[in-house]
C-alpha cells in the first residue's frame, strides 16, 4: 500500500462495491455520486469522505476513479465547472472504469494532458458478483508510468489487470470481451433448446460439458437459470446494446462486418422492446422462442 489518496466517481452496483474495497484497502477515498443519499450511505457504511461535486473529490485525490454509465454520463462528470477536470491535480491520473467509446477515451486522455494530468481507459469485465468480491478484470489503455501508479490501488478490487497500450486499447479490449460474451450466449441459447428438445438433464449438461472445451463462465453460471426461465439478475440487456453499439461502430470504423454481433444486437433490440430491457442477458434465448 502506498500513501496515494483517491476519488471515486459514480456509486452504482459497480462503482459503491470498488470504492469500498479502496477505503478497506487502506486508501483514504473520496466519494461522490449524483445521488448524494448513495453517497452518504456509502460513507456511513465505509468510512473515508463525501464530496458535494466531482471536483471538490477529484480535489482531494492523487487518482480519480470513474465508474458511471455511458460516454455522455462521463462527460457530465469530467468537464464543467464543477467537474473532475477543475479539480484534478497536475500530475494526478484520471481512471476511467465505464465501458465508452475508444473515441472517448483519446478524448479524455487530451483534455487530461492539457491540465498536466493522465488518463488511463480501465473498462472492467466481472459484473457486481466480481465488483463485490474484488476479482474484476481491467483492461486499460494509457501510459506504463501512470498505469504502474494506479495499478496498486486497483488491485484493492482486481484479480487481472493489464495495459494493452495506448489510451483507447483498454475501451477496444473491452468490446472484443463483449462481443465473445455475444457469440457465446447465442450459443447457449441454440444449444439449451436442443437439450430441451431432446430431454436431457440440463444441470446433467453443465457438470458433464463445463471441463470439457465446451466450458465457459457462461455456462457454468446462466445455462441452469436460462433453463428455469429465471433472468431478474446480472447484466442488463439494456447495457449490453450500448456496449454492442460500440462494438459496431468501431468496427465500421475499421470497415469490419460483424454479423454474429449485429444479429444478437438485432434480438437484444427485440427484447427491449417487449419490454425486457432490465433481464439479464442471458434472455437471449427468449428470442429464439
Amino acid at each position: 500500500m502506498s500513501n496515494k489518496t483517491a476519488a471515486f466517481i459514480g456509486l452504482g452496483v459497480m462503482g459503491y462495491p470498488m470504492a469500498a474495497h479502496l477505503q478497506s484497502g487502506g486508501y483514504q477515498t473520496t466519494v461522490y455520486n449524483r445521488s448524494s443519499e448513495k453517497a452518504q450511505q456509502w460513507q456511513q457504511q465505509h468510512g473515508g469522505k463525501q464530496a458535494a461535486t466531482p471536483a471538490e473529490a477529484a480535489a482531494a485525490a492523487d487518482i480519480v476513479f470513474v465508474c458511471v454509465g455511458n460516454d455522455q454520463d462521463v462527460r457530465s462528470v469530467v468537464y464543467g465547472d464543477q467537474g473532475i477536470l477543475a479539480g484534478l491535480k497536475e500530475g494526478g491520473i484520471l481512471v476511467d472504469h465505464t465501458t465508452t467509446s475508444a473515441t472517448l477515451a483519446l478524448e479524455l486522455a487530451a483534455a487530461c494532458a492539457e491540465k498536466g494530468a493522465q488518463f488511463i481507459d480501465a473498462p472492467v469485465s466481472g459484473g457486481q458478483a466480481g465488483a463485490e468480491n474484488g476479482k474484476l478484470t481491467v483492461m486499460c489503455g494509457g501510459q506504463q508510468s501512470s498505469f504502474a501508479t494506479a495499478m496498486p490501488l486497483m488491485q484493492s478490487y482486481a484479480q487481472q489487470i493489464q495495459l494493452l497500450g495506448e489510451n483507447g486499447q483498454g475501451q477496444r479490449c473491452k468490446m472484443v470481451n463483449q462481443i465473445c460474451i455475444a457469440g457465446v450466449l447465442q450459443g447457449l441459447s441454440e444449444a439449451l433448446k436442443l437439450a430441451q428438445s431432446a430431454n436431457l438433464s440440463i444441470p446433467q449438461v453443465v457438470d458433464t460439458l463445463k471441463h470439457g472445451a465446451a466450458g465457459s463462465w457462461q455456462m457454468e453460471n446462466r445455462l441452469v437459470t436460462m433453463d428455469q426461465d429465471s433472468f431478474d439478475f446480472g447484466f442488463a440487456v439494456d447495457w449490453m446494446r450500448k456496449d454492442l453499439g460500440i462494438c459496431l461502430e468501431e468496427a465500421a470504423r475499421h470497415q469490419l462486418q460483424l454479423p454474429l454481433t449485429q444479429d444478437v444486437d438485432n434480438r437484444y433490440q427485440q427484447l427491449q422492446q417487449q419490454g425486457m430491457g432490465r433481464m439479464d442477458t442471458s434472455s437471449l434465448v427468449k428470442s429464439l422462442n
